[in-house]
């Protein structure tokens, strides 16, 4: 009989823990056992006595119990689980584990497993969108830390924007991708056919850096400029990737999608952050940039909301051009050996393509018609132009998208 998948829950302070009780009852009714650490100041928003309750098993919250440590041992609590989960994961707690802090039961298990940890971040707009909060997830996942992407909406605290825990079903999928428990939908590359490249020509030992998702310019504290990309194209090429042994960097606009395994992911909004964070990921062998990046921003953000003027005319607002980060990468010191952009097009897509492949100074252009259901949607029908010709694509799932075009790129590197 297969013993039962073991998850290890900690759980933080803020008011989104008490979701922490229905990701309990989810993951119980996965046929799992579940073990519960909560910290002090989760200890203000839920108890241990419902924690204890719903789990059917003890709840830890010190580091001090002497029948715990004569027991079990903190270190042995943090080991014998599949999957460590921090949910919430607080700003608090995301600074405290990217800094390598243990001063409580929460902090030290995580500093002592050698578990996969995956992290369900909550807080204030504001607080996820820190630079200090933005470096430690990238912390995180540098070091191999699953981190989810917040879910975007009206917070407890009154505010508006992403920070939101994600809801307990999607943490419950991220839970089951990330033990390989079979599942529709664990990764954009499930149910797609195995991409096997010649061990010979693999990745292996090559940095692939990725953009994916849409930018967004912010206009006033409610509203931002932003286009319909769902990143999906891009994560899929990431993951696509890594499976091939790339080394992955995978610098990602506002998307909620999760982080492929063995990719490291940075989070931007702005293009003017995505530049800096190109930049900053380079040297890279190939660069695949599927990012949708807005051509423009207004010149200045309005500290305040901008209000409808009295005579009904549009707010007046002066527009700059983003950089074009493709084009700057072309020309860049390090230019990766690689560069293949991606072009968006309504119609004339072959002839537009074309000429952004010499504009741009890049070697491919995958050029896709989005006049349909290509953004969101979940396939894509592309042509790759390169100097020597044009490949056009049927319509496939973007998964499969994904692998093709990591295919030639194990060829062409």
């Amino acid at each position: 009989m297969t013993k039962p998948k073991h998850i290890l829950l900690i759980i933080g302070g803020g008011i989104a823990a008490y979701k922490a009780s229905e990701l309990i009852r989810l993951i119980k009714k996965e046929g799992m056992t579940v073990r519960c650490v909560l910290t002090d100041s989760g200890a203000q928003f839920v108890t241990p006595m419902t924690l204890a309750a719903l789990s059917e098993n003890e709840v830890h919250t010190t580091l001090w119990s002497l029948k715990d440590e004569t027991e079990m041992g903190h270190i042995q609590l943090s080991r014998e689980a599949d999957l460590v989960v921090v949910c919430p994961a607080t700003a608090n707690l995301i600074a405290k584990m990217a800094g390598g802090i243990a001063d409580d039961l929460a902090t030290t298990l995580l500093l002592a497993t050698d578990t996969r940890v995956l992290a369900a971040p909550a807080m204030n707009v504001r607080m996820w969108t820190h630079p200090a909060t933005r470096r430690n997830v990238e912390q995180l996942r540098r070091d191999g830390i699953i981190v989810m992407q917040p879910d975007e909406g009206d917070m407890a605290c009154g505010e508006y924007g992403p920070g939101r825990l994600p809801e307990p079903p999607a943490i419950m999928a991220e839970i089951m991708d990330q033990i390989g428990k079979s599942r529709p939908g664990a990764s954009l590359l499930d149910g797609q056919p195995a991409f096997a490249p010649d061990k010979t020509k693999s990745l292996q030992g090559k940095h692939v850096l990725v953009t994916a998702g849409p930018t967004r310019e912010p206009i006033d504290p409610v509203r931002y400029i932003a286009n319909r990309s769902s990143g999906q194209q891009g994560f899929a090429i990431a993951e696509a990737a890594a499976e091939a042994g790339a080394q992955v960097t995978l610098v990602a606009g506002p998307v909620n999608l999760p982080t492929p395994a063995g990719v490291v992911r940075v989070d931007v909004e702005t293009a003017l952050e995505m530049e800096a964070a190109v930049y900053d990921a380079l040297p890279a062998d190939a660069a695949v940039m599927v990012a949708a990046v807005a051509d423009w921003r207004t010149d200045t953000r309005a500290q305040q909301k901008i209000k409808k003027q009295k005579d009904g005319a549009p707010a007046p607002l002066k527009m700059v051009e983003n950089p074009d980060i493709l084009a700057s990468l072309g020309k860049h010191e390090q230019r990766p050996g690689l560069l293949i952009g991606f072009a968006a097009e309504t119609e004339k897509v072959e002839e537009h393509a074309r000429a952004k492949l010499a504009k741009k100074g890049c070697d491919w252009i995958v050029a896709n018609d989005v006049s349909g259901d290509v953004m969101g949607g979940a396939e894509n029908s592309v042509h790759i132009v390169t100097a020597s010709g044009t490949e056009k694509w049927e319509r496939l799932p973007k998964p499969e998208v994904a692998r093709r075009l990591v295919a030639k790129i194990v060829e062409e590197i």
